[in-house]
């Protein structure tokens, strides 16, 4: 199993190509499920993994209810179901198997959350945190900027290159999931801050060595190396404890807050589809859940007879 596990891996970098976030989500999957499968003893030895076509519905249920037990979250399980599933569609197409036993097991259902996101006030207040008198809150200033303007994901932040910004039109080109490039605008503010930061950037080049020193990426850390996704989550950790009032804020509640405040703005549903990248409306949709919420109170507070 762990070399057909190697071989799906390959198809999906190769074939479909993922991205690399997804591809370490559906390795650390599957790798769980080998591991009870074949729990190892207490010496470390593993016992043997059992034979393909002993593997049915009732032994992934019995994986899906430990997974339960040890509370994962039920997006969580689902996640690992649906990695499952693909796996096992991979080798009913590779000639492996004849069924795929996942799906004959049912996705948890999930509970409805609305995303978490900032008022206008809020979202302002907490962009305009950074200290523009120091070289990282000119960055910082100018990632927080981006992200509210143009709604891209953390992963595609971090993955912007400078040919990626076109200044005259102020657009950039987001590269997003499965590789799927899109154009979004952005405005004055982040126009702004960007060239700001710019004016710093060989600094936090110079500091690399030659060797490491990655010329083409946007956003960079103090050694000179384009910046990850966990550096900009410590960075908005950081800011939220500065901040007084704020919490439970993600990186991910900017591009939140983009949707909301465009669609309570009047923008149109699929207009906002295409700026965020999602491939179905429906995702979009949640956001209309928000913009609901925020009209009943409205209603409640303002109708003579609410």
């Amino acid at each position: 199993m762990e070399k057909l596990i190697e071989q799906f891996l390959e198809h999906l970098r190769f074939e479909r190509n993922v991205s690399a976030h997804t591809l370490r989500n559906y390795a650390s999957d599957l790798q769980q499920f080998v591991d009870f499968l074949a729990p190892a003893d207490a010496s470390g030895k593993r016992r043997t993994l059992p034979e393909l076509s002993e593997i049915d519905h009732l032994t992934i249920r019995e994986w899906l209810g430990e997974l339960h037990n040890a509370q994962k979250t039920k997006s969580s399980i689902a996640r690992k179901l649906a990695a499952l599933r693909t796996f096992f569609q991979f080798l009913v197409r590779e000639g492996s198997i004849e069924l795929n036993p996942a799906k004959l097991v049912s996705t948890p259902r999930q509970e409805k959350k609305l995303p978490k996101h900032l008022s206008i006030e809020e979202a302002i207040r907490f962009i305009e945190t950074p200290d523009l008198e120091t070289d990282l809150g000119k960055r910082d200033r100018a990632m927080l900027e981006l992200m509210y303007a143009t709604g891209v994901r953390v992963a595609e932040l971090t993955t912007l290159n400078l040919a990626d910004v076109d200044f005259r039109n102020q657009l950039i080109r987001v590269t997003g999931k499965r590789r799927k490039q899109r154009i979004v605008p952005f405005g004055d503010p982040a126009a702004e801050a960007i060239r700001n930061y710019l004016t710093v950037r060989d600094k936090f080049l110079f500091n690399a060595p030659v060797s490491k020193r990655d010329d083409e990426a946007l956003f960079l850390n103090y050694q000179g190396t384009r910046i990850t996704t966990r550096s900009v989550g410590r960075m908005v950790e950081k800011y939220i404890r500065i901040c007084a009032g704020m919490h439970n804020i993600s990186p991910h509640a900017l591009r939140h807050s983009f949707a909301t405040h465009l669609l309570d703005s009047g923008a149109d549903l699929r207009d906002i589809q295409e700026l965020l990248g999602h491939a179905r409306l429906s995702t979009t949709q949640v956001y209309t859940h928000v913009s609901m919420e925020k009209l009943v109170a409205v209603y409640d507070k303002a109708h003579p007879k609410a």
